[in-house]
C-alpha cells in the first residue's frame, strides 16, 4: 500500500520558561537571547560565504588558465577547498560561535540556509532576488532530536518538554485552532515534528513548531477544473462549469480595513492632546489598541476566502485550479499606490497554495 503524501505544517505557539524561581527565569531568557542573537549574526555570515563561493569564478574572469571547482581538494584534483563545501560555512561559525551557542543550533542553521540558498539560487544570478538579509529577532533552530521529556500536564493542561537543559511548557489559552490537536498526535507518534524554530518577541517566547501532515484525500477529478480571478472589488471569484460563486466582498474586506485605518489616525492626530506624566508610553495609549489590527483582521479574512475557495472546489470535485489573469493584474496593481496598498494579493496567493497542496489540488497561475 502506498503512503499518502506528507506536507509540513508550521504552527505558532507560545512558551513559558518552566522554572519556580524568578531569577532562573531571568537567566534562561537572557541565555535564549544570547542564541538568538548568536543565530543572527552566523546567519548572515553563512549567507555571505555561500554567495561569495559561487561568485569565485566571476572574480576569476580575466585568466583563463584556472581551473575552479567547490569541492575538496581530497576528493576532486579541480576542487579549491580543503574540506567539505557544506562544512566550510559550518566550520566558520562553528569558530566563531563556540563554546556560545549549543552547536546542534549551527548545525540546523547552516543545513537550512545551505538549502534555501540552493533553492533561491538560480534567481540570485538572474538578478531577480536579493541576497537574504536576517534581523535580530529572526528565530534560532533545532531539531526534534534535541528536545527530551515530551509529555501532557493534565493539571495544568499544557505540554512540557526539555530544550537544551531549560525546561519549557506551552501556553495555549483558549486555542480555536489545531495547535492542541497536533501536539497530541505527537505525543500519540502519530504525527511527527520536524526542525523547528524557536523566536523570541517582546520578551515573549513563540515556539514555530514544524509539522509533518499527510495530504488530505478527497475524490478529485484532475479533468474538472476551477477558474478563479482575484481583485480588489471581489476578493475571490470562482467558476466550476455552470457553478459561480464570489467569496467576500468589496464592502467587507476594503472598507472595514480603511475603518481601521482611518480610526488609527484619528487616534495618533488625538494623542498631541493626550495627558502625559510617564513618557511616550502613555501618549500613546489611544493608538496602541490599533497595534497590529489591521494585520490581523486582514490576516483571517484571507484564510477564511482561501479556505471557503478550496472548500468550493472540494464540493464540485474540481482536481485543478487555475487563477486567471494575474499577471497582468498584478503589473496594474503596481501602477496604483492605493490598490497596492489594500490588496495582499501576495499573502492571499500562499494561503491558496498551501491549502490547494494540502488538499490535494493542481494549482496553475495563467
Amino acid at each position: 500500500m502506498m503512503k499518502n503524501k506528507t506536507l509540513s505544517l508550521t504552527r505558532k505557539i507560545q512558551l513559558n520558561i518552566d522554572l519556580p524561581d524568578y531569577e532562573e527565569r531571568k537567566a534562561a531568557m537572557a541565555k535564549l537571547y544570547d542564541w538568538q542573537y548568536c543565530c543572527f549574526k552566523a546567519s548572515n555570515i553563512i549567507v555571505s560565504h555561500l554567495y561569495v563561493q559561487e561568485m569565485i569564478k566571476e572574480f576569476f574572469y580575466l585568466t583563463e588558465d584556472i581551473q575552479y571547482k567547490l569541492a575538496d581538494q581530497k576528493k576532486d584534483e579541480n576542487g579549491i577547498l580543503n574540506r567539505s563545501r557544506i562544512n566550510t560555512t559550518y566550520r566558520v561559525i562553528s569558530d566563531r560561535f563556540k563554546g556560545k551557542i549549543p552547536t546542534e543550533i549551527l548545525s540546523s542553521l547552516n543545513r537550512n540556509l545551505e538549502s534555501a540558498f540552493k533553492k533561491n539560487a538560480p534567481e540570485y544570478w538572474s538578478g531577480e532576488r536579493s541576497l537574504q538579509n536576517f534581523k535580530r529577532d529572526n528565530g534560532f533552530p533545532f531539531g526534534p532530536n534535541s528536545m527530551f521529556s515530551f509529555k501532557y500536564d493534565e493539571e495544568r493542561n499544557c505540554f512540557c518538554f526539555r530544550l537544551f537543559k531549560i525546561p519549557f511548557c506551552t501556553y495555549l489559552g483558549r486555542d480555536f485552532s489545531d495547535k492542541r490537536v497536533l501536539l497530541h498526535r505527537v505525543l500519540k507518534a502519530d504525527t511527527r515534528l520536524r526542525t523547528s524554530q524557536i523566536q523570541l518577541k517582546n520578551g515573549k517566547i513563540f515556539w514555530l513548531a514544524v509539522f509533518d501532515i499527510e495530504q488530505e484525500q478527497h475524490a478529485l477529478k484532475p479533468n474538472v477544473v476551477a477558474e478563479a480571478s482575484l481583485s480588489l472589488e471581489y476578493p475571490i471569484t470562482v467558476k466550476i462549469g455552470s457553478n459561480r460563486t464570489t467569496i467576500g466582498t468589496k464592502e467587507e474586506f476594503l472598507y472595514r480595513r480603511l475603518a481601521i485605518q482611518a480610526a488609527r489616525k484619528r487616534a495618533m492626530a488625538g494623542s498631541v492632546h493626550s495627558r502625559g506624566g510617564h513618557g511616550r508610553k502613555r501618549k500613546l495609549k489611544a493608538v496602541e489598541k490599533y497595534k497590529d489590527k489591521e494585520t490581523k483582521y486582514v490576516n483571517q479574512r484571507l484564510h477564511v476566502y482561501s479556505r471557503k475557495l478550496i472548500d468550493f472546489c472540494v464540493k464540485h470535485q474540481a482536481g485543478t485550479l487555475i487563477l486567471v489573469n494575474q499577471e497582468a493584474k498584478i503589473e496594474a496593481a503596481h501602477e496604483k499606490d492605493f490598490v497596492l496598498r489594500n490588496w495582499n494579493y501576495y499573502e492571499l496567493m500562499t494561503k491558496i497554495k498551501y491549502k490547494a497542496e494540502k488538499a490535494g489540488i493542481e494549482l496553475v497561475v495563467g
